[in-house]
């Protein structure tokens, strides 16, 4: 890969997912001219697959019906886009083929266990043929189709890299598989549960492991199956880089790494689900922050943003408020725009999506020079298990504008976890004898921890400052966090609130000597059934115990802040602006006056800070309001600190998108900013002198 390939520089993608009828509208030129007017700089474009977009001469390449005789609208289109300096990749999806395929080569396909396909479009309406399911371990999509296809498209055309869409593992009991299986792992492939057996069309939930299955079955099917495509596009094309998706919640980064050449992440704005469902407001910004864990091996993260409100409704746009913050937090969090629109411009009838993507994009050119090769400020590690209890850390440090990466458990290494001075220790995280000695070397070398949990503990008893044997509560309700005089800063904001409502299980535990307790357990003063009545008996039996809920211990040059309860689960489930401010306190506590940045401004602003080439920056993605938003809701008089590099002054202080006052002040190694308001998303650059 040469330091200078196109794809390691800033991006801002445009993807047309193009619809077969709609073939006879496309105008190469125009699409072209339109994807330079959105401020886009690639273009992602359907060529083969399901459907083949240019004449294939590959076998049981299915070909477009609807392209016009005499023409080669990709070659096209290709031609048009690198005219206007915007690169063309090829967009490939092997999942699924029609149904005279199956006839013909039925091997190739999803088996239920009693031998059945798997076929989509059964009742969809119109004269449309049935797709029929490939198996990742069948030929359609390995060596009799997928594999040719990519080595002719690349061959023909010149086409600038490779999205493989829906790479994903589906259960299958085909013959392949069953093969496949007992050659890996000496035994028969595992019979479904009655319970797992599938009606209709699949769910995400088929893409795992099936009980008794080896857990890493789908993944080493998956990798198998990229490894021959990533291998052909090689042959080909050397520096066309290989776009792989990756999830927030189960995939290895660096495992995927190793059949791409670049990542994408897609954080979908499902409206459709529902109020109730409705998507977290942190998951783009979650989602990018765990693919620049991987930037030392890869360029930053794509983070794709479908425009429509779920898939079902795909024909119309997101709110636009909803929209701009939605897209707002991929490039404030590090990573780069892609927009995946249902058709190209003639075929959109909602304009107001085409006004938010073209608008996002012209701010992202504002600031991607500055933000190319830019470094998190955040001095805490969050270490991600995908868990309730992480969620509740990332929602409530988000809340409270404090600044912090994603290790997941495969990254907790001593290197990567020593560039921070805090480490989050959530409930649940996946310890083992390896991990444990990390984190105790850690913090004897002068990192600090903040660990919570009620059970499985012991072995890190030492470095949590208490005794080993700890026994769990029932679930609590009706009970309350007690600062103790001993506190400090972690009452801070709290000063007329000696208590905060607590609930569920606590871990009974005996603090060792000079351990500090911080905080303690007020229990029950009533079942919850009768909490509200009487009045006459709401009094609290037990206002002060000795039971632990916060305690600090000094070990080695470092400091472990151990909390024996769920405080991410119980800030996760309640969304109390108490809990979010605990954690903040937690962290402020052990990061002291070595603490980087604090903002001062509402939960529904997120701000990321980074430091650039002689320049810190600053993000503030604004959404205030109740979601999905329906309008900005601008905030003014949004204030910041951030502890300057020794040495450094500031020279200047620009606001780069919206363009906003600001005002700045030096005070004792510290700059002081005001920014007079924030609408959508802005970037205030703080240039430095020596």
């Amino acid at each position: 890969m040469k330091e200078s390939a196109w794809w390691k520089g800033p991006l801002r993608v445009i993807q047309t997912n193009l619809q077969v009828k709609d073939t006879g509208r496309m105008d190469p030129e125009k699409i072209a001219r339109e994807i330079e007017e959105m401020s886009a700089n690639v273009l992602v474009t359907n060529v083969g697959g399901i459907y083949a977009w240019y004449p294939s001469k590959v076998s049981y390449h299915h070909i477009n019906e609807y392209l016009p005789e005499g023409r080669d609208l990709l070659e096209e289109l290709v031609e048009a886009c690198h005219r206007r300096g915007i690169r063309v990749v090829a967009r490939f999806d092997f999942s699924k083929t029609d149904d005279r395929t199956y006839q013909e080569r039925p091997g190739w396909f999803v088996r239920e266990w009693d031998r059945r396909p798997q076929a989509y479009g059964i009742t969809r309406p119109g004269e449309w043929s049935l797709l029929y399911t490939t198996c990742i371990n069948g030929g359609y999509r390995g060596d009799e189709v997928a594999v040719p296809v990519i080595h002719e498209a690349l061959r023909e055309y010149d086409l600038d890299g490779v999205f493989f869409n829906a790479p994903h593992y589906e259960r299958c009991y085909c013959d392949a598989c069953r093969k496949k299986y007992r050659e890996t792992y000496g035994k028969e492939l595992p019979k479904p549960e009655e319970a797992q057996a599938r009606g209709g069309s699949p769910t995400l939930a088929w893409r795992g492991a099936a009980p008794g299955m080896e857990a890493d079955w789908p993944s080493r099917c998956i990798r198998d199956n990229i490894e021959k495509i990533y291998r052909a596009i090689k042959e080909e094309k050397p520096d066309a880089p290989m776009i792989l998706y990756y999830n927030l919640y189960k995939d290895n980064l660096e495992d995927r790494l190793a059949t791409a050449d670049m990542l994408c992440t897609e954080p979908q704005d499902v409206l459709s689900l529902g109020y109730k469902e409705i998507p977290q407001f942190w998951k783009p910004a979650l989602s990018i922050r765990m693919g620049r864990t991987v930037m030392d091996k890869a360029p930053a993260p794509f983070g794709i943003i479908h425009t429509c409100p779920g898939m079902d409704w795909r024909h119309t746009g997101l709110p636009p408020a909803e929209h701009l913050f939605w897209m707002a937090q991929i490039p404030a969090n590090g990573g780069y725009l892609w927009h995946s629109l249902t058709g190209f411009n003639d075929t959109i009838t909602d304009r107001r999506l085409i006004r938010s993507v073209s608008e996002i994009n012209r701010r992202a050119a504002k600031v991607e020079g500055e933000m190319f090769g830019a470094r998190s400020l955040a001095q805490t590690a969050l270490l991600w298990n995908a868990k309730q209890s992480a969620e509740g850390w990332a929602e409530g440090l988000l809340s409270r504008q404090e600044q912090f990466d994603l290790l997941d458990s495969y990254q907790l290494k001593p290197e990567r976890l020593g560039k921070y001075r805090v480490a989050v220790l959530p409930d649940g995280y996946p310890l083992d004898g390896e991990k444990e000695k990390t984190l105790r070397e850690y913090v004897l070398s002068g990192g600090s921890l903040i660990a919570e949990g009620t059970s499985g503990l012991e072995e890190l008893a030492e470095l949590l400052g208490v005794e080993r044997e700890m026994g769990s509560s029932e679930e609590l309700a009706a009970s309350y966090w007690r600062f103790e005089e001993c506190s400090g800063e972690l009452r801070h904001g709290f000063e007329e609130t000696p208590l905060l409502p607590h609930r569920g299980k606590v871990a009974y535990c005996t603090p060792l000597n000079g351990t500090k307790v911080l905080a303690t357990l007020v229990p029950p003063f009533a079942p919850l059934d009768a909490v509200g009545a009487p009045p006459e008996r709401a009094s609290i039996l037990c206002p002060q115990t000795r039971l632990p809920l916060c305690t600090l211990r000094e070990y080695g040059k470092g400091r472990v802040l151990f909390l024996p309860f769920e405080l991410g689960r119980l800030a996760q489930e309640y969304k109390l602006g108490e809990h979010y401010r605990l954690m903040q306190n937690c962290v402020t506590l052990l990061l002291g006056e070595e603490k980087a940045f604090t903002a001062k401004a509402p939960g529904g602003i997120q701000a990321m800070a980074y430091e650039g080439d002689g320049r810190i920056l600053a993000h503030f993605v604004n959404g205030i309001g109740q979601r999905p938003l329906t309008e900005a809701s601008p905030y003014h008089d949004l204030s910041f600190t951030v502890k300057l590099p020794e040495g450094k002054h500031v020279k200047a202080a620009h606001a780069r998108i919206e363009g906003s006052k600001v005002e700045w002040r030096e005070e004792e190694g510290r700059v002081l900013c005001r920014l007079e308001k924030v609408e959508i998303w802005e970037m205030v650059s703080l240039e430095l002198e020596s």
